[in-house]
């Protein structure tokens, strides 16, 4: 991966444009295999990946071991991103932004990950009960610590990164971002833009949707989210898929694939923007990466912007109750 790297924020720290999202490995889409998992993560890391996303609540602290694992013997070349406070369901907290509980998660995700200190340590969700300056206020703590190099934030709102940023400096925003979901993440990246942030993409495929291969009645394997999904539900695919099929389109005139059209085109948002596809499928990679090679003018680019408006796709991006904890 030749592309030129880009920053998180002032953090000092420096990515490849695409990252390695994890959780499909640990049982979101579907049943995983923990060696062929660990294969395609050294897989992309051997092309140029330099920054892997996991959270404690994949799994329920599966995926970090899972991470941990595949990176025991090449820790050193590697930007590992994981988070913290999502709670597992039936927990007392659906969200956990504490100041006591971050130094205990903290300490519990390094031990799953078998490492010493966390590259990028995100509060995966805004605790509504907690003020964001007392949750900031700790995760600052761990890296004085030595135990974490930098703080990021995920699904959070315009004003609780603001004041979230003058507690710390935040190094990165997490929020889901594509041609489907662009209102929030929009808003979002003026707010990050503007105070030297970095904006990692979750889900920049859409969740498999902006690919052009989920069916008109798709089949998911038990145990995959997607099935419960409402931007999946009869109700609303088949006026997603037409969306979809505009960009394919467009995909077929420059020579690609639907995923690399939209992975181009996110790139092509700016330098700041930092896309994690996540995948476990070896093919999936392949094609992912192969986005790097694809030049969209800006010709383009507005064209493909102009084919999926904001607010196009129809269905929340998250189930309701789950809605209430996103861009908090």
């Amino acid at each position: 991966m030749a592309a030129e790297k880009r920053k998180l924020g002032a953090s000092g720290i420096v990515v490849a444009p695409l990252g390695l999202g994890c959780m499909s490995f640990s049982g979101t889409y579907g049943s995983g295999d923990d060696v062929a998992a660990a294969a395609l993560i050294n897989d992309a890391l051997d092309r140029g990946v330099t920054m892997l996303d996991t959270s404690d609540a994949y799994g329920n602290g599966h995926n970090e071991e899972l991470v941990g694992r595949a990176i025991a013997k090449r820790r050193g070349s590697i930007v590992l991103a994981t988070k913290f406070g999502n709670m597992r369901s039936g927990s007392p907290r659906p969200v956990d932004g504490r100041p006591e509980y971050v130094p205990v998660a903290c300490e519990a995700s390094l031990k799953r990950l078998g490492v010493d200190v966390i590259d990028l340590f995100y509060a995966h969700r805004i605790d509504p009960q907690v003020a964001i300056e007392d949750t900031v206020g700790a995760m600052a703590r761990l890296i004085e610590q030595g135990k974490v190099h930098a703080l990021g934030l995920s699904e959070a709102k315009p004003e609780t990164i603001r004041r979230a940023h003058r507690v710390h400096p935040i190094a990165a925003v997490q929020s889901e971002y594509s041609l489907l979901y662009r209102v929030e993440a929009e808003e979002t990246l003026k707010t990050t833009r503007e105070l030297g942030i970095a904006f990692v993409a979750y889900a920049p495929l859409g969740r498999g949707l902006l690919t052009g291969k989920i069916e008109a009645a798709p089949s998911f394997e038990k145990g995959d989210t997607r099935g419960r999904h409402p931007r999946f539900l009869a109700e609303n695919l088949a006026h997603n898929r037409t969306l979809v099929e505009r960009i394919a389109a467009i995909a077929q005139e420059k020579g690609c694939t639907p995923a690399q059209l939209v992975l181009a085109w996110l790139l092509a948002q700016g330098p700041d923007v930092i896309p994690i596809p996540g995948t476990k499928h070896q093919e999936r990679l392949d094609e992912n990466l192969g986005a790097l090679e694809l030049r969209l003018t800006a010709q383009d680019v507005a064209r493909i912007s102009a084919a999926i408006p904001p607010g196009a796709a129809a269905g929340t991006r998250y189930p309701e109750q789950q809605m209430t904890h996103v861009y908090v």
